[in-house]
């Protein structure tokens, strides 16, 4: 075989193996990532003598980027999304219709290409990217790519 023919062979390995690993780990809901800020901001805690320093939500991130958007009661679906991205708009759908149809759920869109600092506050490295933040607006879980809605709702079952 010439050296031509096994270039191809590896190429096509190497493609099926990512797109193997892709297909196995888009969409699915594991971990959370650290929010990055440089100090904690204070907080006066009722009955507290001074102010308590409270490690930084993403919440709260969101809060300074996006001042009218509203935290669900029992949970939040915060999506990050760019233009021209076709997973994004499944994932809208997705989101939407579960946030439709559990009480309390809350789905917030984010244009990644217009909130940069959100986004490297958030560490998100790639659109579509949805975290499920809980009712205080704590990051419980996050997923990359497009996630299905059992996926979703299983995830908001650990909120």
């Amino acid at each position: 075989m010439s050296t031509g023919a096994w270039i191809v062979i590896a190429a096509v390995a190497l493609a099926v193996a990512f797109g193997s690993y892709r297909a196995l780990t888009d969409g699915r809901f594991r971990g959370t990532h650290r929010v990055r800020d440089a100090e904690p901001t204070p907080v006066v805690e009722e009955g507290a003598l001074a102010p308590v320093s409270k490690p930084p939500t993403p919440w709260s991130h969101v809060t300074a980027a996006l001042p009218d958007a509203t935290l669900g009661e029992q949970a939040t679906l915060l999506q990050f999304s760019s233009a021209f991205c076709a997973p994004c708009r499944v994932t809208r759908r997705t989101l939407t219709e579960v946030a439709g149809i559990v009480p309390g759920v809350e789905h917030l869109e984010v244009d990644a290409e217009h909130h940069l600092d959100l986004v490297r506050a958030l560490g998100i490295m790639r659109t579509p990217t949805t975290l499920v933040l809980d009712a205080s607006g704590r990051e419980v879980t996050r997923a990359v790519g497009a996630p299905r809605k059992d996926q979703v709702i299983a995830a908001l079952g650990a909120t």
